[in-house]
């Protein structure tokens, strides 16, 4: 268990750094923005709840102080994922209004809370931190300890239930791969709303005594965990989603480059002059868009080259393979001789498109071999 919460504040710090690095980059993006106040919620409220639930003061603030910030941290970045959704479902001028309304409630949560960790006794502060569940003590104390708990997981109801239609609602109108993400996500939000609701009647309950069956809180766990698996997956699903698209192009580009070596080797010892001298830079040789662009280079070199050399081809016998009547094109041209023929079309693809002009380059290279 101490593992799995170690494991859980290195990630935590980790995403934030990456979230900043992003937010450094596009400092003006609202989804961003959100995304970060989320990351940085659980990352910076990771120490004060570790050092709340063992009973310990941090950084001169008593242990229920602590779960005041690791409460209010979590909200802050529950918060910061219903903007989120708000961003990318209406345009900027509205979701900067349904955002101002959306904060209304967290303000008001987190300053009954605060109040709520006031009125705590003394005596009482470091058990209610640590075990709020199993507390005796005066009238004053219990409530203030009940109102404290019941408003955290209140607030997580109420945003969770928020996220659920703002995803629904959004998904409507989505692409594709991003609506996949979002019924994904909304079903895990499904899944977290009436477990945060049988925590917060458990919250209520036990302060009137009553506390609910165990089996009740044993569903909330089972509603919890996918919960929280499938809104991570509904997530992260659209970007994984597009990263594995564009590692796909990037594979099969590369792939195209070498392929077609045989046919621009030949053409560019004949026409080396066509050759594109853009010089890449260090960094563009080992970026996904160096490949790219290397590859639509060769790409529109070797069409270049097909064309000069095709007035000489034009002069070979038709009934040879393209391939031999390419290497007798070439040379005769470099053996001096001038021709008076047009150019002609080489390699012609049976489809349009840039990719099946591709494929029948690339034929007519492996031919080349």
């Amino acid at each position: 268990m101490e593992y799995l919460k170690e494991t859980q504040g290195v990630v935590a710090i980790s995403a934030l750094a990456v979230v900043l690095y992003l937010l450094a980059r596009r400092p003006r993006d609202p989804r961003l923005r959100s995304v970060t106040a989320l990351v940085a919620g659980w990352a910076v409220g990771y120490p004060f709840g570790r050092a709340a639930a063992g009973g310990r003061w941090f950084l001169g603030l008593d242990p229920m102080v602590c779960q005041l910030v690791q409460h209010s941290m979590l909200q802050i970045g529950v918060y910061g994922l219903i903007c989120f959704f708000i961003f990318s479902a209406l345009d900027d001028a509205r979701a900067k209004r349904q955002a101002l309304l959306q904060l209304a409630p967290l303000v008001l949560c987190i300053s009954v809370m605060t109040w709520a960790v006031l009125a705590i006794p003394e005596d009482l502060r470091v058990a209610a931190a640590r075990v709020p569940n199993s507390l005796g003590g005066g009238p004053t104390g219990v409530l203030a300890i009940t109102v404290f708990y019941a408003l955290g997981n209140g607030y997580l109801l109420y945003g969770f239930a928020t996220m659920f239609v703002w995803a629904r609602r959004y998904a409507r109108d989505a692409e594709p791969r991003l609506r996949r993400g979002l019924l994904i996500a909304s079903t895990g939000f499904a899944l977290l709303v009436p477990a945060d609701a049988i925590f917060v009647s458990s919250n209520v309950s036990r302060y009137f005594g009553e506390p609910l069956p165990r089996w009740l809180l044993t569903a909330a766990v089972f509603f919890l965990l996918p919960g929280v698996l499938l809104c991570v997956v509904g997530v992260i699903y659209p970007i994984a989603a597009m990263r594995f698209a564009a590692t796909r192009l990037w594979l099969r580009h590369l792939r195209a480059y070498h392929r077609l070596a045989p046919l621009w080797t030949l053409l560019h010892e004949s026409f080396p002059e066509d050759a594109l001298h853009r010089v890449p830079s260090r960094r563009d040789a080992f970026s996904l868009r160096g490949v790219h662009r290397r590859y639509y280079r060769r790409v529109i070199e070797c069409r270049d080259g097909l064309v000069r050399i095709s007035p000489y081809v034009a002069e070979t016998p038709e009934e040879l393979p393209l391939a031999a009547r390419l290497r007798m094109g070439l040379e005769t041209r470099r053996s001096g001789t001038v021709t008076m023929r047009l150019p002609i079309a080489l390699a012609v693809p049976e489809d349009e498109g840039m990719e099946a002009d591709v494929r029948e380059l690339e034929r007519l290279a492996v031919s080349l071999r």
